[in-house]
């Protein structure tokens, strides 16, 4: 039986691996080596080693509704994309609300975790920490949950760069990057189109002489504002569109959606079209990026092929002179140094993880690792999901299956990923975002039940299937049911409104145009529905039929 829980780091994940573990009646301990919690979201002028770091102006570009807990909505008076001292601030609520604050020990550094000698007879593990005194500490624990993330290891590949130690100027990783202060005047070049590569291009715009983007690949660029100025997520993460995804073909579904991003900016036009599909890999989200492109304040061009002293070469011969500063946004490696080398099993290029949570190669299921995972979506809700399965699997509540069954799935997962995304070493933890909450709240038992939902309140169906998918939906039903959820998601989009009731206008009532469309779309999803079964399982339908019927004695 689990009592006692070691959760290592107080950032998202581990302020919500510790409430899960308090709804289960376990004590956790949270060690965070910093001086205050949030992890990748306190930002610090100087970085602290080892650690994630943010630069001055970040602002996330996850809309406030679908970023939250399930339980504890953000305030309706925040933006909708919050700045990163806003969301800070939200965390330490969460944490004051759910009295989380006495189970943290700041400035408290784990150093190592392994397996206690009695570890076939009682799963537990002894702990080694280090304070800020330079004080070892051993403590014992009968469960450990990891939530140090995997944004703390900057991958420099200096090596990939011939002549970079020719350069005549300064270059650094965007780990390093706080402000465009020291760009003024200048020339730079920024190796990398990710999320980080994007707003760095664009922050360092604004003062820089000119700014250069290097990019192998290239990207899919979409936009937080969608259509009607709502969130793109709250428009596009639906189940309605969950449920298409499932019975379209993916390449359908790519050529709907990269002809829907074309028509904001034309990919090839801007010379930024990849070679993959948009599906394919999380696109990068910058409003501001193709403007910069526009003014040519930001100019892309292809991977840098060498390094001439201030001369930057690139793949297609081109070369711009007297480059100042280079950028390096590629990537981060992870890496869990405090546990013991065999702790985790390896798979392709990722740590093979059950579910991307359990190491499966564990006599106990003892040892867990939350929020180490990316998808279209924010981490918050999906490691809140993975930390309720966690604890309810510590509590013995629920079993997982043998560990040759589990390194199957691992295997099938790997191939899985491989299949439909591009991978790296750098980024090999894509899931589908719904498919996957989907998948762990069937574990736990809170799984939205649409059948259910549409004979027992269809009101609450038409949010379900229509709205977007918000955690609160996975607190409507089961274990850890909260009595706010229903009402939660029948007054998101109102929470999404009121930060922008800043002047009173007349309001349009919604056309009975806007309704026949959704009426028609509907009649649309349904017909997909009945032809897909039909071809793919032609005895569903008539057997559903038949279940229907009143039965005769």
């Amino acid at each position: 039986m689990v009592n006692t829980v070691a959760v290592i780091g107080a950032g998202p994940c581990g302020l919500t691996s510790m409430k899960a573990c308090l709804d289960e009646g376990m004590v956790p301990t949270c060690f965070e080596s910093s001086d205050d919690l949030g992890g990748l979201w306190k930002f610090k002028e100087v970085s602290d080693p080892n650690r994630a770091s943010i630069y001055r102006s970040l602002t996330i570009n996850i809309s406030k509704e679908m970023m939250c807990y399930s339980d504890f909505p953000i305030p309706a008076d925040y933006p909708n994309y919050m700045h990163h001292s806003k969301i800070l601030k939200y965390f330490k609520m969460y944490a004051e609300h759910f009295k989380l604050l006495q189970h943290i020990r700041f400035q408290t550094t784990v150093k190592s975790v392994k397996q206690r000698p009695d570890f076939s007879r009682t799963g537990q593990w002894e702990v080694v920490t280090e304070n800020r005194d330079g004080q070892e500490e051993r403590h014992i624990f009968d469960a450990v949950i990891c939530c140090s993330g995997h944004y703390t290891y900057p991958n420099l590949p200096l090596k990939d760069f011939p002549g970079l130690e020719t350069f005549e100027g300064k270059y650094f990783h965007s780990w390093d990057f706080k402000g465009p202060e020291d760009m003024y005047g200048k020339r730079v070049v920024v190796i990398g189109i990710g999320n980080s590569g994007g707003d760095i291009a664009v922050e360092s715009s604004r003062v820089a002489e000119q700014v250069y983007m290097s990019t192998r690949r290239g990207a899919w660029v979409i936009r937080q504002v969608s259509d009607n100025g709502l969130p793109v997520d709250m428009k596009y993460n639906t189940r309605f569109v969950h449920i298409l995804f499932q019975l379209l073909p993916i390449n359908v579904l790519n050529w709907i959606g990269e002809k829907k991003v074309n028509a904001m900016y034309d990919h090839t036009m801007y010379a930024l079209k990849p070679n993959h599909r948009l599906f394919s890999q999380v696109p990068v989200i910058n409003d501001d990026l193709p403007l910069k492109i526009l003014s040519g304040s930001v100019i892309v061009k292809p991977n840098v092929k060498e390094i001439r002293g201030s001369t930057v070469v690139f793949d297609d011969g081109s070369l711009v002179e007297k480059v100042n500063t280079i950028v390096f946004a590629t990537g981060y490696n992870y890496d869990f140094p405090y546990l013991p080398n065999g702790a985790m099993y390896k798979s392709g290029h990722r740590v093979g993880l059950y579910k991307h949570v359990f190491p499966p190669n564990q006599e106990h299921p003892s040892l867990a690792v939350v929020g180490f995972i990316h998808a279209l979506g924010a981490i918050m809700p999906q490691a809140e999901m993975q930390a309720r399965w966690v604890t309810r699997v510590f509590k013995g509540l629920k079993k997982l299956p043998s560990n040759q069954n589990m390194i199957n799935a691992v295997e099938k997962d790997t191939k899985d990923i491989e299949k439909n995304y591009i991978v790296s070493k750098l980024t090999p933890l894509h899931v589908d975002f719904v498919s996957y909450m989907d998948d762990i709240a069937g574990e736990i038992g809170v799984r939205p039940s649409l059948p259910w939902f549409f004979f027992t309140d269809y009101p609450l169906f038409k949010k379900v299937l229509w709205g977007p998918v918000t955690a609160y939906q996975y607190r409507l039903r089961g274990p850890g049911k909260w009595e706010g959820a229903r009402r939660a998601i029948f007054t998101q989009f109102e929470r999404m409104h009121q930060p922008l009731k800043t002047r009173q206008v007349v309001e349009q009532e919604p056309s009975a145009a806007g309704r026949l469309v959704k009426l028609s779309l509907t009649i649309m999803a349904g017909g997909a529905a009945v032809y897909y079964f039909h071809t793919h399982s032609p005895n569903t339908i008539p057997t559903l039929l038949s279940n229907l019927r009143p039965q005769t004695l």
